[in-house]
């Protein structure tokens, strides 16, 4: 059998990066293969050049033996090669079937669009990955894990041979994501080789049947699933041992900072209350859809309040927009860092400052020295992976832009910080440096409220831990006390949820 996928040799170098050096990768024909490495290890490119996204500077990719040639995104789609990026690739006013069928659109008599059958078939695709949306409706009114279930649903409309799946779960729920893993093993077994890349090291265990690491652009090691583990693995990525523990240090906790009582926002938070306290991290839990993000966006002004109050430091607020919230003290790193955290075009230490203006103006002008000294400043000290605070950070990895994103709010020495979806597609390395950052924060006495879907953040994380179902608040667990069970059952008594595949080691 010939092997789908043989990349030979890669080598990718962009301005200032070289990004992959000789690295080879082979697939076969219903395997489901992992990319494993930390942020900037060149992955997402070695992916992107796959599917023609990318040209190569040298090496070869050969798709059935036969050489794919220059670069070219649509021709890799017409040889069967699907690609969900990281990032996503949807045009906002566009409908959902129109993004998952551009520029191949089902024609009828004439050339005319059949749209009757375009909304058939993304509504069949949409169902087989257990959704049920309106194809009519404009991606821009999506949430993030509803976009990217559009994204899958593009990828599984062509004739699939190759599948290469980006960081696909950073955004689903439990459930969204055992049904794209019941969809990756349907089309294995239909002979897709499928090229996995993901930073949650249990899906890997859970799905994949070999895994390729990189590290710095080269490969490290290539291993069969079944016969390595997870300590090894994170060697091969980071070249050190990598803990998630719980912190063992007792902190002591001050006043309530921010309080939220019985508050609505429409059209999902319909009774939130939760207090956080100086010294503390309070993690809201609950699946996609319980409002927790939206909770969050009312308490920062980003979201009309409907009902309910707001307390800081015991005083009740009114907030207008961020901008009261900031003069109160209130950071809030949001979810989508592409969307609404980042300025991707500029670079590293305009985005830094770009909230705190005022202290790198001196004379009433940004003072570029000042801004630069800021930058770097965080850059060393969150250890971001840049080679100048002028790189744009659209040019870095997911995981430093996420770290850019923390400097921006943190630059500004809130009182309180809202984090929603910290480690969204971050490594395991950088998701080591983002849990000692938000522990020493919180050791220095700022108060955290941290969103996350990611049930072992939340439990590595929390001092307490609120879980919120269908818009409100269902109960709060003691961060020592808790467990993935009792959280999960909280966060679905009041909601109602299908089934999630069992996730048995891959053969």
């Amino acid at each position: 059998m010939t092997t789908r996928i043989l990349a030979q040799n890669i080598g990718k170098q962009f301005p200032g990066v070289r990004a992959l050096h000789a690295v080879s990768l082979a697939v076969e024909p219903g395997e489901i293969h992992a990319l494993l490495g930390e942020n900037g290890a060149g992955k997402s490119t070695l992916g992107k050049i796959i599917a023609g996204v990318y040209a190569a500077d040298a090496g070869q990719v050969l798709i059935d033996g036969a050489e794919m040639g220059t670069a070219d995104e649509a021709a890799a789609g017409r040889l069967g090669i699907g690609i969900v990026h990281q990032e996503g690739s949807l045009v906002g006013q566009l409908s959902i079937a129109e993004n998952v069928f551009a520029g191949r659109q089902p024609t009828g008599r004439f050339g005319r669009i059949n749209r009757r059958a375009m909304a058939e078939r993304t509504r069949a695709l949409l169902a087989e990955l257990g959704v049920t949306l309106d194809p009519s409706l404009k991606v821009a009114h999506l949430s993030p894990a509803q976009a990217q279930v559009v994204e899958i649903a593009k990828a599984l409309s062509r004739d699939l041979k190759v599948l290469i799946l980006d960081e696909p779960t950073a955004a689903l729920t439990l459930n969204e994501a055992g049904r794209l893993f019941a969809v990756c093993r349907t089309l294995a077994a239909r002979g897709v080789a499928i090229v996995y890349v993901s930073h949650r090291l249990a899906e890997i265990f859970a799905l994949c049947h070999r895994v390729t690491v990189l590290k710095d652009g080269r490969v490290t090691g290539v291993r069969r699933v079944a016969e390595t583990g997870q300590d090894e693995l994170i060697r091969l990525m980071v070249g050190r041992e990598v803990h998630f523990a719980r912190d063992a240090g007792a902190r002591a906790f001050g006043e309530v900072r921010l309080e939220a009582r019985g508050i609505a926002a429409a059209p999902f938070v319909r009774g939130a209350s939760f207090t956080v306290r100086a010294g503390e991290i309070v993690c809201l839990a609950g699946l996609v859809g319980a409002g927790r993000s939206e909770a969050c966006e009312a308490v920062f002004g980003a979201r009309p309040l409907d009902g309910g109050e707001v307390l800081v430091r015991g005083r009740r607020v009114r907030f207008g927009g961020p901008w009261d919230a900031m003069a109160a003290g209130i950071g809030m790193v949001p979810e989508s860092r592409k969307d609404a955290g980042l300025f991707l075009g500029m670079d590293v230490a305009s985005n830094v400052c770009a909230a705190v203006l005022g202290k790198v103006s001196p004379s009433g002008r940004v003072s570029a020295a000042a801004a630069d000294a800021l930058a770097a400043r965080f850059v060393r000290d969150l250890r971001i992976a840049t080679p100048s605070v002028r790189r744009p950070v659209g040019d870095l990895s997911g995981g430093n832009q996420q770290k850019v994103l923390l400097a921006k709010w943190l630059a500004m020495e809130p009182d309180v910080l809202i984090v929603d979806e910290p480690t969204r597609g971050v490594d395991v390395g950088a998701r080591s440096e983002i849990y000692r950052l938000l522990r020493e924060l919180a050791g220095r006495g700022m108060a955290l409220l941290v969103v996350s879907s990611d049930l072992p953040e939340v439990l590595t994380l929390a001092d307490r831990v609120v879980v919120m179902a269908d818009g409100r608040t269902v109960g709060e667990i003691d961060g020592n006390a808790a467990d993935e069970e009792g959280v999960l059952r909280l966060a679905t008594r009041h909601t109602q949820v299908d089934a999630v595949p069992v996730l048995a080691p891959a053969a």
